[in-house]
């Protein structure tokens, strides 16, 4: 939970050798947060986002100008080389930060057939520019996807997140994007495989990381599958009909890690294994056609993947969960054509978007109240979003102009998320800590306990 730091001062004891000398009173920083800094007099009817306006004859030289786009993109480039989680990016003022990749998709047939043109440009890794009727704005993000960008890339940037998972971080991978903008190739790839996505080769990546630590850790991987379908949680290992009369309640546990109680959980021993499972489930999500998307997710889908590694050596015991998450598109009715069971699976997905776009703003403002608990989507996605995860977000657009009024919304969206921070803590416990516990799980199952435990 967040606590507004402006708002008042913070009394503090100082002491010495165990006697209190005396109180001090500190007052907040005044915190300067990215979008104030920003001249938006043009744009006065514009949400408050952190864009700046390009301007083809700039008055002043941005050489001479301290903390320009030049100074900005040395200190990126020379942050770039570090891995993005777990080094020296996790040590600067940006500590905690929700990193932000843009990936842009380029025009499809239909698009192509319409004589739609190209309204997105990347001006380097980490800048792009859309171009709208009041002039081209700039947004800037920890990298952004060209079009060409393959999803052997797209993973390659963001593998490293899996191995803070084994380690015991609690890690998040959710895609964002209005309908049709591709979020469910990044994350799970095409109908036929040949270019598997963000999920798939992380089952891979995981049981590869294992493998190559098989002689100083013990591991233990399972797995649960949701999908939020007209604000109902479904579980996705079982059948239809016994997910509709299953329930399933959103936890969270004394360190604030989300878990879905009432969920069929399995274990796998190896990657084919946990790919199986993720088949299984897909073949029970809810899909249709729409006129802007042939596939259209008409659920946000939730993958949880448990690992608990044991160390061989010391016995004490780690535990991450790696969420996968494949948010269903933001749309607009008169545009996808939905009618009748469509358009109330729409109202349903614009309202839990819209629900998290008040917690991402509340966040970025740090704001004292979090309406975490006004969707269900927000209270599983709370230990990633201000909690204790590390978190990165996928922000797919389309280079059309057709999409313009998505896209430009879709920027403005992941622009605020970047200001949110999370407080990842690593998840490990002794080797006695680590006994009791599973003294208490066959207490509690019935189990016999052995006497010199």
């Amino acid at each position: 939970m967040y606590v507004n730091s402006g708002a008042e001062n913070v009394s503090m004891s100082l002491n010495f050798m165990g006697r209190k000398l005396r109180n001090h009173t500190v007052a907040p920083a005044a915190k300067q947060r990215a979008w104030e800094t920003t001249d938006l007099s043009r744009y006065q009817d514009d949400p408050v986002v952190s864009t700046r306006v390009v301007l083809s004859h700039p008055i002043v030289s941005s050489e001479e100008l301290p903390g320009s786009v030049t100074d900005l993109r040395e200190e990126v480039q020379w942050r770039r080389s570090c891995n993005i989680h777990n080094t020296l990016l996790d040590q600067d003022k940006d500590r905690g930060k929700i990193r932000v990749f843009c990936r842009i998709r380029p025009l499809i047939r239909a698009e192509q057939a319409k004589r739609g043109h190209t309204i997105v440009t990347c001006l380097d890794d980490y800048s792009v520019i859309l171009e709208t009727p009041r002039g081209p704005r700039e947004f800037q993000f920890d990298k952004i996807f060209n079009p060409e960008c393959t999803q052997e890339e797209v993973f390659t940037e963001s593998s490293g997140l899996i191995q803070c998972a084994i380690d015991g971080f609690n890690v998040c991978i959710f895609a964002y994007g209005h309908t049709g903008s591709g979020k469910t190739f990044t994350m799970v790839g095409d109908r036929d495989r040949r270019n598997p996505g963000i999920i798939p080769r992380t089952f891979t990546k995981i049981f590869e990381i294992i493998h190559d630590n098989e002689s100083k850790f013990e591991f233990k991987v399972s797995a649960y599958m949701l999908e939020l379908y007209n604000d109902r949680l479904q579980d996705l290992f079982v059948s239809p009909a016994e997910a509709f009369s299953k329930r399933i309640e959103i936890k969270r546990d004394r360190k604030g890690l989300v878990f879905a109680q009432g969920a069929e959980t399995k274990e796998a021993a190896s990657a084919g294994e946990l790919f199986a499972l993720f088949e299984q489930g897909c073949a029970n999500r809810h899909i249709a056609a729409t006129k802007m998307n042939i596939e259209s997710s008409r659920s946000h889908l939730i993958i949880g993947i448990m690992i608990e590694s044991r160390n061989l050596t010391n016995g004490s015991v780690s535990f991450g969960k790696l969420s996968l998450v494949d948010l269903a598109g933001s749309e607009r009715a008169a545009k996808t054509g939905a009618k009748d069971d469509q358009l109330k699976e729409a109202n349903s997905i614009n309202k839990s978007l819209s629900a998290l776009g008040d917690v991402i703003s509340a966040l970025s403002m740090e704001q004292p109240h979090v309406p975490y608990r006004n969707n269900k989507l927000t209270q599983l996605m709370q230990d990633s979003l201000g909690g204790n995860a590390k978190t990165l977000m996928f922000l797919n657009i389309s280079s059309s102009d057709c999409n313009l009024d998505e896209t430009l919304t879709s920027l403005i969206y992941a622009t605020r998320v970047k200001a949110i921070t999370n407080n990842a803590q690593r998840n490990v416990d002794s080797k006695e800590i680590a006994q009791l516990k599973e003294v208490i799980l066959k207490l509690k199952s019935g189990q016999p306990v052995e006497e010199d435990v």
